[in-house]
């Protein structure tokens, strides 16, 4: 019995836990986005940049064309511009636009930012070759979005989803943060019939692991069929 109320209070604490922390990000994303970087750093332990890259290498970047869904404070806009990348960003909050905005220019790169949602995305059907989301919220599965990502791919065309990080590292602070990204639900246990859906809307999908030194992050990679 005793036991019982002790896993009773461990699963309303983390219930609790995580309804605050989802709010807190839906508010780091829009009202707080000034301090958003700083808050990902503390989060990932420092390694946010190298977990935003990730997906770089996945992306052939001779392609004609990168959207990138979710472009928060553009620092991935300005790492695929300086490689001479022709590259758009969709995001739907006005806060990260302007974050976003004011970093390009500041390095002088030219910008394509545009604030949109997934479910209504402003390119034509079949057109874009590939499609780079990191860290995207809850809208990522909603069928919309993903119906919208299958218009707009070209045949053949690809998105690399960035979906979520384990943190690995072993000292004291690092097995903190890992639990807590567990009980929040921020790293929840994979099960591939979560791509179902994904699958049932016509995409061919693979997943896969990146190691990273302190880190592994999960990867989801979608394809549209080539037409006959």
């Amino acid at each position: 019995m005793i036991r019982r109320k002790q896993q009773a209070k461990q699963v309303i604490f983390s219930h609790l836990l995580s309804w605050f922390l989802r709010g807190f990000f839906q508010l780091l994303y829009h009202q707080l986005a000034w301090i958003y970087d700083f808050i990902a750093w503390i989060v990932s332990l420092g390694q946010w940049q190298d977990w935003i890259q990730a997906g770089i290498p996945y992306l052939d970047l001779d392609s004609t064309l990168v959207v990138e869904i979710g472009f928060g404070p553009g620092h991935l806009q300005s790492a695929l511009i300086k490689k001479g990348v022709c590259t758009f960003g969709i995001d739907q909050s006005p806060q990260m636009c302007r974050q976003a905005s004011r970093r390009l220019c500041k390095q002088q790169l030219r910008s394509n930012l545009v604030n949109a949602r997934s479910q209504q995305l402003p390119f034509p059907s079949n057109s874009i070759p590939q499609i780079l989301s990191t860290f995207p919220s809850e809208y990522i599965s909603d069928p919309l979005s993903l119906q919208e990502l299958l218009r707009v791919l070209s045949p053949g065309g690809k998105v690399v989803i960035i979906l979520f990080a384990w943190i690995t590292g072993k000292n004291i602070l690092e097995r903190f943060m890992a639990w807590l990204f567990h009980v929040t639900g921020e790293t929840p246990a994979w099960n591939e019939q979560y791509l179902d859906p994904i699958r049932d809307i016509g995409f061919l999908v693979h997943t896969e692991v990146a190691t990273l030194p302190r880190s592994n992050l999960m990867l989801v990679h979608l394809q549209k069929p080539v037409e006959s």
